[in-house]
């Protein structure tokens, strides 16, 4: 592997510590480099691959790797139970947590602006990474070597309980939306019915927005009824972003494919007349 230069010894270190980590010599080392670089580190700085390029494509083949392996692994779960798998899998939470048992805290490259933001800023950061190397092996390596990676780290972990729905909705919701500094909240809206008979209606809220309402019996079955409705649309929602970030990509490539085709017939045509 040759560096130009312009490379720190610290990028050069990370770089040859990341391929070990990830048992892949890389073709291409500025791809793996660009995606361990936190945007920190390239503030005003030109640069070749872009990180979140690389973890935006990252994270549509994770969802499609994701996806596939749940969909062949479990015949006999449905729609609903196969989102939630993958939902789980792919989770902030999941991959930050699989990215620190790899080591990969030691592979990020950051800026001074981002040294010492603490646990937060690290965990964010390793669920980035995660997506933009399963990015960079799809470069380098084609999909087989980004499947590879993502059925060696991350579906080991797979289990058909994921499929489950959560048996205390509150407590889910209250850890998802943990991942991102929030404590839902619910306030009861409506109650219904004569004193004998008596029907609440709760609406659950993640600071100022409100996710979902739900009915109940009593008070407490209300809230769990508006926690699981905003679980199951926040997780619908999830899906379907993974689901169209994929479709776009994969529209592109046929695009790249196709003006490949047509460069390769014109060379072809302009050679058969000389």
């Amino acid at each position: 592997m040759t560096f130009t230069e312009n490379h720190t010894e610290e990028q050069k270190q990370k770089v040859e510590l990341a391929q070990k980590i990830l048992g892949y010599e890389f073709k291409n080392p500025e791809i793996l480099l660009a995606a361990i670089t936190h945007p920190s580190a390239t503030e005003g700085k030109p640069v070749k691959f872009s990180y979140e390029r690389l973890e935006f494509l990252g994270d549509s083949i994770l969802g499609a790797v994701v996806a596939s392996e749940a969909f062949h692994t479990y015949h006999e779960i449905d729609e609903g139970g196969l989102t939630r798998i993958k939902v789980a899998l792919v989770s902030g939470a999941s991959l930050s947590d699989v990215a620190e048992k790899l080591g990969f805290a030691d592979i990020i490259v950051f800026g001074s602006s981002e040294r010492g933001t603490g646990r937060r800023g690290l965990h964010s950061a390793l669920e980035n990474v995660y997506e933009a190397v399963v990015a960079a092996l799809y470069l380098d390596a084609g999909i087989e070597g980004a499947q590879l990676f993502i059925e060696r780290t991350l579906i080991p972990r797979m289990s058909i309980d994921m499929a489950k729905e959560p048996e205390n909705p509150k407590s889910a919701l209250q850890e998802k939306l943990q991942e991102e500094g929030i404590t839902p909240t619910y306030k009861l809206i409506e109650t219904q019915g004569p004193p004998h008979d008596r029907t609440f209606v709760s609406q659950v809220f993640a600071g100022m927005k409100a996710l979902a309402s739900g009915m109940g019996r009593t008070k407490k079955e209300a809230e769990s009824q508006a926690a699981k409705t905003a679980l199951d649309e926040m997780n619908s929602k999830q899906a379907a972003k993974a689901e169209a970030k994929a479709a776009r990509e994969q529209e592109k490539r046929a695009k790249r494919e196709k003006r490949e085709q047509e460069k390769r017939a014109k060379a072809a045509a302009k050679h058969s007349q000389e």
